[in-house]
């Protein structure tokens, strides 16, 4: 499920490099890093009605969250935070466990790179959630930033589901992401994944924005080892969108390849799809048009997004998302979200979906 009130954030790494920059030798001893520290953290309520259709069976979840986390100040560019979620389901709703410990790191920074070691949230083009990590952020060369990282194990924590750490493949996996900025109003993003034993991929997203408008094309190929049964990859991405008199517009393609769908590129993430649901975007010959709308009228954030997919052997999807977003306070919010989800040929697999988050951050 898509959180509607948290967003998607470029790089987590980058922005975490940024602020362990800043605090660098802010303490002048241990015990004053720890003193000088910050909790924050989030208490969520969200409900969601499921209306399946044909032999799918009607559900109605209530889950209620905390999420808590303690980050020292910086000692000599040294820093540690610790993390954890926990939840209640209540109705229909069901949580692999009561409680998880997301993050638990220590992070070295300076102004030229950071290193962390431990588990910490991660948001990178193919690679997400919350995963037990070494990552580097250098940032030593004009205008890039560059990301080198190995990850083992990966759990999913969110308002309405706490996983387990698992391994999604046996052996880890490798990223490099690199971002250039250097041209005004572009940037630059080729990355490289390898995932010994499983899948090897890489790709180039550019991002060009312009006073009105902008423009993202994204490209990427996999090569899948043969003891996995799944075929080789690739997917590509077009969008183009604007913003004209405070309405958000943007119309855009995705397309996978016809053998190999995308190749178990999604093994640690994705970040492509725009919808909710979204999962037929990724399958073998899928071809995705949609387009969105967006605007804010008394302080309610409005969106409408639809897309139609024709994908293997001709089977066709269509998905509608509705979303509203409130702030209530600075730090209370409120997001709703509609989904009608329509396979043609299968009306076992529609469903319409009603959700509801409350959320206060501190």
């Amino acid at each position: 499920m898509k959180n509607l009130l948290k967003g998607k954030t470029v790089s987590l790494i980058a922005s975490g490099l940024i602020l362990s920059s800043t605090m660098a030798f802010g303490a002048d001893s241990i015990d004053s890093a720890f003193k000088e520290g910050k909790v924050s953290g989030s208490l969520t309520a969200y409900g969601i009605s499921h209306d399946g259709k044909g032999g799918e069976v009607d559900t109605n979840s209530g889950y209620g969250t905390v999420n808590l986390a303690y980050e020292t100040a910086s000692f000599m560019g040294l820093s540690a935070k610790a993390g954890f979620e926990a939840g209640h389901a209540m109705a229909d709703g069901t949580l692999d466990n009561d409680a998880l410990m997301t993050e638990a790191y220590v992070k070295y920074a300076n102004d030229m790179f950071s290193l962390t070691a431990g588990r910490q949230a991660i948001d990178l083009e193919w690679l997400g959630d919350y995963n037990e990590a070494v990552v580097a952020a250098i940032t030593a060369v004009p205008d890039t930033t560059i990301v080198l990282g190995y990850t083992n194990q990966q759990a999913a924590a969110d308002e309405d589901e706490i996983g387990d750490f698992t391994e999604p493949t046996e052996d880890g996996a490798y990223v490099l992401d690199i971002k250039y900025t250097g041209f005004e109003g572009i940037e630059f993003n080729p990355y490289v994944y390898s995932a010994p034993d499983a899948v090897d991929f890489y790709g180039l997203k550019t991002t060009f924005t312009a006073d009105m408008f902008g423009v993202v094309a994204h490209y990427a190929t996999s090569s899948v080892d043969e003891v996995t049964g799944a075929k080789d990859g690739s997917i590509g991405h077009v969008e183009l969108n604007t913003t004209i008199a405070g309405i958000s517009a943007a119309v855009g393609y995705i397309k996978t390849d016809k053998d190999g769908g995308i190749g178990l590129m999604d093994t640690y993430g994705d970040n492509i799809t725009p919808f909710d649901n979204g999962e037929d975007n990724y399958a073998t010959d899928a071809k995705t048009v949609y387009g969105s709308l967006g605007y804010t009228v008394a302080g309610v954030d409005l969106g409408v997004l639809y897309g139609e997919t024709d994908f293997d052997v001709n089977s066709e999807s269509s998905e509608l998302n509705l979303t509203a977003g409130y702030p209530i306070t600075d730090s209370l919010s409120l997001g709703l979200l509609f989904v009608n989800y329509d396979l043609d040929g299968s009306s076992d697999s529609d469903y319409k979906e009603y959700s509801a988050t409350v959320a206060y951050t501190f």
